[in-house]
């Protein structure tokens, strides 16, 4: 079972968070001077951050999208969710259904609140405060129960977030992908992705960069081999595991990631 992982209420503007920082660049509003000074630093050795956070945001989109479309799937269970920004994973899955239900999981209380004020006019949409590696805590709560029904198809989004937690038997990446995955219907599909490389230079500073700034709210930059591990097991839906600009594109002109320092890497795997 996960250790206990206390949730704090307080929001604390000298701290930057992972959801803060992923806001800032994507062009949001919903941060501050300590979020943006770390993006400044962490630009000095990974200037490509702003297009991958950019290009993940897209790939997000496309990817619900080729769920609701084509797989027909109409829960989604969002973990790790940030802050609202625009088109959101409710409102993209909601244009080819609008009785699409999604629950949105975040530890940051910041995203509780911007959430639940978008939120609070859609009754099929909910953000709920919980560390992702809580999967009991996820799947059991009210707001879970009310809107996925567990014995039909769910699409679970772990988009951009697993280099937030440190690897950890009961608690780790490959624990938390196990624990989802006994509890999912056939039918169901996992998105899964986050940073990676190939430089260890590179994995190192921002692992250590990240650790400091968000006072120990991180995990690590990992490896290709290490996301396919995740994946052991599931259907890979074509393309297969790939850079997430280059998953299935909406035109030949699309952004690329074009600087390679580090990239967002992973897929979507079906369970069977």
């Amino acid at each position: 079972m996960p250790t206990e992982n206390h949730l704090s209420t307080k929001i604390d503007e000298n701290v930057p968070t992972a959801a803060r920082m992923y806001d800032h660049y994507l062009g949001g509003k919903d941060n501050y001077a300590a979020d943006r000074s770390a993006c400044e630093e962490l630009d000095k050795v990974v200037p490509s951050t702003r297009r991958l956070a950019l290009n993940n945001r897209r790939f997000l989109q496309r990817a619900v999208r080729t769920l609701a479309e084509q797989y027909g799937i109409r829960q989604f269970l969002d973990h790790g969710s940030g802050l609202p920004t625009q088109d959101n994973v409710h409102q993209v899955a909601q244009r080819i259904d609008p009785k699409t239900h999604v629950v949105y999981v975040d530890n940051d209380p910041m995203v509780l609140v911007h959430g639940r004020a978008l939120l609070q006019q859609d009754d099929r949409t909910t953000v709920i405060h919980a560390d992702m590696r809580n999967t009991d805590e996820i799947f059991s709560h009210p707001e879970t129960q009310r809107l996925i029904d567990f014995s039909q198809p769910v699409a679970v989004l772990f988009n951009s977030v697993f280099h937030c937690i440190p690897d950890s038997e009961t608690d780790g990446p490959m624990a938390v992908v196990r624990r989802v995955r006994e509890r999912l219907a056939p039918g169901s599909i996992m998105l899964m992705c986050q940073l990676v490389s190939e430089d260890a230079e590179v994995r190192d500073f921002v692992t250590d960069f990240m650790a400091q700034a968000t006072q120990g709210h991180w995990g690590r930059v990992r490896e290709e081999k290490d996301v396919a591990q995740w994946f052991e097991g599931l259907e890979i839906l074509e393309p297969g595991l790939v850079e997430v600009s280059t998953w299935r594109p909406d035109t030949d002109v699309a952004p690329r990631q074009l600087t390679h320092e580090w990239v967002e890497f992973g897929g979507l795997g079906l369970i069977r």
